[in-house]
């Protein structure tokens, strides 16, 4: 693709994936999905923006690893550790008020992050009145994430991340060796529902005391941050936590006047 075609190019492209497939990108980083698509362009060696755009449109397969490449999967076991002892001391604590915990995790890529929280649910004794929702636009991760296998290469970070973010057991308890892989406990499982979800064109589906979403709205514009804040406002009950990456902010946002900042971390409180 030509770099003078190519913005073009991917307008007409992203057109044809919401008329036939429903997904919508148009509040996306231009930057960042273009680096993407063209990316994919190059490893897969299509001669002509024709070509590939055929491809997309007339193959569902082939979309699926469109959007396996385009959407963002970067994600690991008690990232941010400071983000991850804020939420076992502060927050998690506070829910085990309720007779019935329900959290989303929204962005889920492969998971990490749901079997994080169901980690600490469990050190806290409330993973067996919890429910976390796991939600992703990419079936492809949400499928892997179902497979609660880690790679053991990665188990050294995660460890160190466990630790640093105050976990009161041997993280080596919570997995088992599998070949060049980790398989995480049922337990942890049995209590994570994974599914797709669109967070530009999909309702709500629940009411939930705490929802994470972290570094997915970094790639979107304001006005489609603005859509995605209002949908978890009216999926979390009043007094419920909203959790957030570390370059994301809800202030300045339609609803931002119904929540109230913890000084700790990126996490709101809904009070209105």
């Amino acid at each position: 693709m030509k770099s003078e075609q190519s913005d073009e190019n991917m307008e007409t492209l992203l057109s044809d994936v919401l008329e036939i497939y429903g997904y919508d990108f148009t509040g996306y980083s231009r930057a960042s999905l273009k680096r993407r698509m063209v990316r994919l362009y190059e490893l897969d060696r299509f001669v002509s923006f024709a070509e590939y755009r055929y491809k997309i449109r007339t193959e569902p397969s082939y979309f699926k690893r469109f959007l396996e490449q385009v959407t963002i999967n970067v994600t690991e076991m008690f990232r941010d550790p400071d983000f991850y002892k804020t939420l076992r001391t502060e927050i998690l604590p506070k829910l085990g008020t309720y007779p019935f915990i329900r959290i989303w995790i929204a962005g889920c890529s492969t998971g990490e992050e749901a079997y994080s929280v169901a980690i600490f649910l469990k050190e806290l004794n409330l993973l067996h009145q919890s429910l976390i929702y796991a939600t992703d636009i990419n079936s492809a991760v949400v499928e892997n994430a179902a497979q609660a296998m880690v790679p053991l290469s990665k188990i050294k970070q995660y460890t160190e991340n466990y630790i640093a973010a105050g976990g009161s057991e041997h993280f080596s308890d919570y997995y088992a060796a599998n070949y060049s892989l980790g398989k995480l406990r049922d337990e942890l499982r049995s209590k994570i529902i994974f599914s797709t979800h669109n967070l530009v064109t999909d309702n709500s589906f629940n009411e939930f005391q705490l929802i994470l979403c972290r570094n997915v709205l970094i790639y979107f514009d304001r006005p489609l941050q603005d859509k995605v804040f209002e949908l978890f406002d009216n999926s979390l009950e009043k007094f419920g936590y909203l959790a957030l990456g570390t370059k994301e902010t809800l202030d300045f946002s339609t609803v931002s006047k119904n929540y109230e900042r913890l000084k700790s971390a990126k996490i709101w409180r809904k009070i209105h």
